[in-house]
């Protein structure tokens, strides 16, 4: 069992982030990373999307291209729902690592630029502790600027 504070340092190493300060927020189903200028595209006749992402806590400024996975209705913390691009990536916690779905939503106003729902938990032995902070890991720093997801 792996045990889990409400805030971690987490990783998506196939679009070149890491050490992303995250809130584990098992209230939201869906993941969601913050995403400015997204634009979605065709390469060889599949749908991928280009976004830039800003974070604040790491000076983390990348652009990032990736295939879309799907494209769905989900409740913003307005609870208004929002047609959002979903990416599907590998997502990495305390020397684990799994895919997830991360919907991209522009998130500037947010305290923390990803939360990590409950679907990308479910099923993998993970404990939330609601009143503990990075268990599994210090606050990281560096990175890269720019990175293409294959």
């Amino acid at each position: 069992m792996l045990k889990i504070g409400w805030q971690e340092r987490v990783s998506l190493p196939l679009l070149g982030l890491t050490g992303l300060n995250a809130k584990i927020d098992t209230g939201a189903r869906t993941s969601a990373l913050h995403a400015t200028d997204i634009t979605p595209f065709e390469r060889d006749g599949v749908p991928w999307v280009r976004f830039h992402s800003r974070f604040d806590d790491d000076t983390r400024d990348i652009d990032v291209e990736t295939p879309i996975h799907d494209r769905r209705e989900i409740t913003n913390t307005s609870g208004v729902p929002e047609l959002r691009y979903v990416i599907r990536t590998k997502f990495a916690i305390a020397r684990r690592a799994w895919k997830i779905d991360v919907s991209l939503a522009e998130r500037t106003e947010m305290a923390f630029r990803m939360i990590v729902g409950r679907s990308a938990l479910r099923g993998r032995s993970v404990l939330v502790d609601p009143g503990a902070r990075h268990l599994t890991a210090a606050p990281a720093q560096g990175g890269r600027k720019e990175r293409t997801a294959r």
